[in-house]
């Protein structure tokens, strides 16, 4: 197919047949040539392969840094269509809309041909996980820059791929990323904040393997609304072989923020980690899930061998429990089918401390919403309690608006204003906005990149200890 552009006419039609512990500090940073100066247009999108609705997101606002035009390479299919889809809705919302100019080329040679095109300068890649290591390092062989959604990585025989894809991103002086949303959801930034006070933290205990001083669970759910649709998952989401297996895949926005709050700044190493336990399980859908969330009446022939009596069974569930430094952690992710009426996905969080615990907690009480407790054990229960508003007294300098409320004797609740809570698809334009500066800094903080691989080389290693 010619490269052409998506007008408002053909995606209308498109819309209409869809209708019915120890805190060190990193070293000095390198100093390196900036590519990019920050001026407008200069970032130049190519969409590689869209088919996870986590592409469109990174679009749903503007950015002056990147041109509004829009290079999208894919196969023929309803993955590059349902993208589009959303860039135009996007682009006709009543309220603030963006101004996108898609051109796409569609072919089974998409790849080839965006490597030898090249009319961008960042790849942004978001779909079928088992393609996108390749995706990742022939991208920096070819000197583009990457925005990766997660995973970058699913399996432990591809992760090797990844650690030489960072390798030649550094000789090639280009940078490579993963869309990390979580870290800027607030009960999670402001639970980090106080994790960083010793006054009312004390230290973030060792823990052990029946206790972990760091605990962190997800449950999200394969139908769901996405900016206000029902969401259309493409079947081979359903396919562990290329989405990735639970552990693998939702686990890594887990382990990223236990790295991220416990050890702030700090880089990490794979000999840091030791993987003690994990497994993993099914979630069942009968015909009319699968169905419901896919639109199509019967499962691909790939997906065959994850069928029993008509119920696909797909290994979406895993847990994780490793130590980090010598701090026990456990991290676990389960898949529903469909959240009750008023709900949606849920996240749980625990850090322990040596004066008081950080809880996040997400269900009925919260009214689904997520909510942070200060628990302490402390016998001197006056002085802590002072700690901890002239914490937050504090801590309101940077977050206005935050206070403590007394639920009991030994427990607080945090109170945050709505302005904070922007919501997941919102995190992605904060991660994009980050990554253009990065661009302009011509680096990335001297941790991260290695904390990527340890992220990565924790869940594949749990992958692996899951299939012993």
């Amino acid at each position: 197919m010619k490269l052409q552009a998506i007008g408002v006419a053909m995606i209308s039609f498109f819309l209409a047949a869809c209708a019915g512990g120890n805190r060190e500090k990193t070293d000095t940073q390198k100093d390196s040539q900036p590519m990019f100066t920050g001026a407008k247009g200069e970032v130049r999108i190519m969409t590689l392969d869209p088919g996870h609705f986590h592409a469109a997101l990174v679009q749903k606002n503007m950015y002056d840094q990147v041109d509004p035009t829009v290079y999208v390479y894919a196969p023929e299919g309803r993955d590059v269509q349902g993208h589009l889809a959303l860039i135009e809705r996007y682009n006709t919302r009543s309220e603030n809309p963006t101004t996108w100019l898609e051109k796409v080329y569609t072919g089974p040679d998409f790849l080839e041909k965006m490597l030898n095109e090249k009319p961008g300068n960042v790849m942004v890649t978001a779909g079928n996980n088992a393609k996108k290591t390749e995706y990742i390092l022939k991208s920096i062989e070819a000197g583009i820059n990457v925005l990766a959604d997660k995973p970058m990585v699913i399996s432990p025989e591809e992760f090797p791929k990844l650690e030489e894809a960072f390798k030649l991103a550094e000789e090639k002086g280009v940078l490579l990323y993963d869309i990390m949303t979580e870290r800027y959801e607030i009960t999670t930034m402001l639970q980090r904040e106080l994790s960083l006070l010793p006054e009312v933290f004390g230290e973030l205990q060792a823990g052990s393997e029946e206790n972990p001083a760091i605990t962190k669970e997800s449950v999200h759910h394969f139908f769901k609304y996405v900016s206000g649709n029902p969401l259309v998952r493409p079947a081979w989401f359903f396919d562990t072989q290329q989405q990735g297996e639970g552990i693998v895949d939702v686990t890594t926005h887990l382990v990223d923020m236990i790295q991220w709050e416990a050890f702030p700044e700090v880089t990490l190493n794979k000999s840091d980690v030791q993987v003690l336990s994990a497994k993993r399980w099914t979630t069942d859908l009968s015909p009319e899930m699968f169905e419901k969330v896919t639109g199509l009446g019967t499962y691909p022939d790939y997906l065959q061998k994850d069928v029993d009596n008509d119920v696909l069974k797909v290994y979406s569930n895993g847990e994780i429990n490793y130590t980090l430094k010598g701090i026990h952690a456990k991290v676990s992710v389960i898949w529903n089918f469909q959240a009750p009426e008023g709900t949606g996905d849920t996240h749980y969080s625990i850090m322990r401390g040596t004066k008081c615990d950080l809880i996040i907690q997400q269900g009925e009480e919260e009214g689904y919403k997520p909510q942070l407790y200060i628990e302490t054990s402390e016998e001197d229960l006056k002085a802590f309690a002072g700690f901890l508003y002239n914490a937050v007294e504090g801590l309101a300098e940077k977050f206005p608006g935050i206070t403590l409320e007394k639920v009991s004797d030994s427990k607080w609740k945090l109170n945050i204003p709505d302005n904070y809570k922007v919501g997941h698809e919102a995190h992605f334009g904060q991660v994009t906005e980050k990554y253009l500066q990065y661009l302009v800094d011509g680096k990335l903080p001297e941790w991260e990149v290695p904390n990527m691989i340890v992220k990565y080389y924790t869940t594949t290693e749990g992958l692996k200890k899951a299939l012993e």
